[in-house]
């Protein structure tokens, strides 16, 4: 049996079908298609009593009821954040091609060592010429053994320490000078910026002197390992037939240990700070991510970009998600707690709590002052970083094969003419059993260092060695400088020095080597002396 209110839903569902029907145009009325007024008006008779659905009909012929517009429920949210990046953009459109927007990616005053001999990369990729740029601290002694060289972080320049010509304060300032961790009353210490780099060494942004043009993305891909040969150049260069010692943290602990692999005669002591031995997961994985929003960003133009707006808002965000990699949790939970900007606004999807704020701040610091291209090159190499013997022995092949090439062509000039044939996988990644071998007293991964490291590692085994760490990073994790260590004392090596700083000392994550001038600073100087 029908019901009034049946009645009264019957008449608004049928409404609002007769009103598609009418002759009024207007936008700004709902409006549906006649087989859809159709279909709802089947939908409802077939759902109600005959009765009730003869009353409604003839209820709704009667009455032409219009939906005017209405006000949105709430008003649409502002985005200064994204306000900022066009009107960037737009700044950076007007100003002179002929210069082009970007920064010259220098330091300020350095030295520049100019090797006119090819360098063969690993890869097979050729640098037919190249520099190196370079500052020095310090008095190189008559026998010129105690000199210290100095490697950089991923995008760190060869400004270590303040100069007579650049007194701008260098990035490991403070750990450097007379009196200092290391000592220049004692050392005469090298820094240099990497190859691939964009402070003044060969790297992307420089001229390819085949053709006069930029290198852009023909840059050949390069290799930690290319860096230290091109460096031993530069010793060469400065008549420095062996090193007192090879100091790096973060990539350049990284370098320091390739350095004393492959060049195991040039080196007295080595010191590895949150460094590896060997790149894993984790942090290749952060390096990718980079890479892809930077890449993603269309002002990117597959890397030639130079005479145009550069990718700065890629190169911010992925600065953004470096920087949540360089510190810690515990660190930025009393920094900033959960603190906003300004509790008394509306919550906002722009950067409002503290933490992002600042991300936001050291990502837009950045975007402007170093080369996107170095920064997917260079963190590239950073992920091929493999010091066991099964890849040093497959480069070893690809170098040599390549270097019969050359020979067999002396006279012809030199060319890289290696391209990407790389193709993305036809299926999607499925899962696989962990291939990492397993303790078996304790069913987890095993502790003891590989066999394949150690035998790649073997040529330190007579090396005093320091290895330091630190609990908080999570870029590097303690684990992977306790992998260093075990795996050179399982070498024979009974030089070695291992210092993991606890969470009691330290918070500051991986930038702990730029800040605790005390337990790092403290514990290098001891070593060196």
């Amino acid at each position: 049996m029908s019901t009034p209110r049946g009645a009264q839903i019957a008449a608004r569902l049928l409404r609002r079908g007769s009103r598609s029907l009418t002759t009024n145009t207007s936008p700004f009325r709902h409006r549906l298609p006649r087989s859809n007024a159709a279909s709802n008006s089947q939908i409802t008779s077939a759902s109600l009593h005959t009765r009730s659905r003869h009353h409604a009909q003839a209820t709704a012929r009667q009455e032409q009821v219009v939906w005017e517009p209405a006000e949105p429920s709430n008003p649409a949210m502002a985005f200064p954040c994204l306000d900022a990046q066009e009107q960037k953009t737009a700044a950076l459109q007007s100003r002179s091609l002929e210069s082009g927007p970007e920064p010259s990616y220098t330091s300020g005053t350095h030295m520049l060592f100019h090797s006119p001999t090819p360098l063969l990369l690993d890869w097979g990729g050729i640098l037919p010429e190249f520099d190196i740029a370079h500052e020095t601290w310090g008095t190189l002694n008559a026998d010129k053994t105690n000199a210290i060289l100095l490697h950089t972080g991923l995008s760190a320049s060869s400004h270590a320490h303040s100069t007579e010509t650049n007194p701008k304060p260098g990035w490991w300032e403070k750990f450097i000078g007379p009196g200092a961790p290391v000592d220049t009353d004692k050392y005469f210490v090298i820094c240099t910026n990497v190859i691939g780099g964009c402070f003044g060494s060969t790297g992307p942004s420089s001229i390819d002197p085949s053709d006069g043009q930029r290198y852009a993305t023909r840059f050949p891909i390069l290799t930690m390992d290319d860096m230290v040969r091109a460096q031993a150049r530069l010793l060469d260069g400065l008549g420095i037939k062996k090193l007192y010692a090879s100091v790096g943290a973060s990539m350049g602990g990284m370098q320091s240990l390739a350095f004393g692999v492959h060049f195991p005669d040039r080196v007295g002591k080595i010191v590895s700070i949150s460094g590896c031995a060997r790149s894993h997961p984790y942090s290749i994985a952060m390096r990718h991510t980079q890479r892809q929003v930077l890449m993603m960003d269309p002002k990117w133009n597959r890397g030639f970009y130079y005479d145009s707006i550069p990718p700065h808002s890629g190169m911010k965000l992925a600065r953004e998600i470096a920087t949540v990699t360089y510190r810690s949790g515990p660190e930025w939970e009393n920094r900033f707690g959960r603190r906003r900007a300004d509790p008394s606004k509306q919550p906002a999807l722009c950067p409002d709590f503290l933490i992002e704020t600042y991300l936001d701040h050291a990502g837009e610091k950045f975007s402007l002052e170093y080369d996107p291209n170095s920064l997917l090159y260079v963190s590239k190499a950073m992920d091929l970083f493999d010091l066991g013997f099964a890849h040093q022995e497959q480069t070893k092949l690809r170098r040599q094969e390549n270097l019969e090439k050359l020979k067999e062509h002396p006279d012809t000039p030199i060319r890289n003419d290696l391209s990407c044939s790389l193709t993305l996988p036809s299926k999607n990644y499925e899962e696989q059993e962990s291939t990492a071998p397993m303790d078996e007293a304790t069913g987890s991964a095993s502790t003891n260092p590989p066999q394949d490291l150690v035998r790649g590692m073997a040529s330190l085994r007579s090396h005093p060695v320091l290895v330091m760490g630190v609990a908080s990073d999570i870029l590097f994790p303690a684990w992977q400088q306790r992998e260093i260590a075990e795996t050179l004392r399982a070498t024979g090596n009974h030089q070695v020095t291992h210092v993991e700083l606890g969470e009691d000392l330290s918070l500051f994550g991986h930038d702990t080597f730029l800040l605790d001038l005390e337990n790092i600073g403290g514990n290098l100087a001891i070593f060196l002396s």
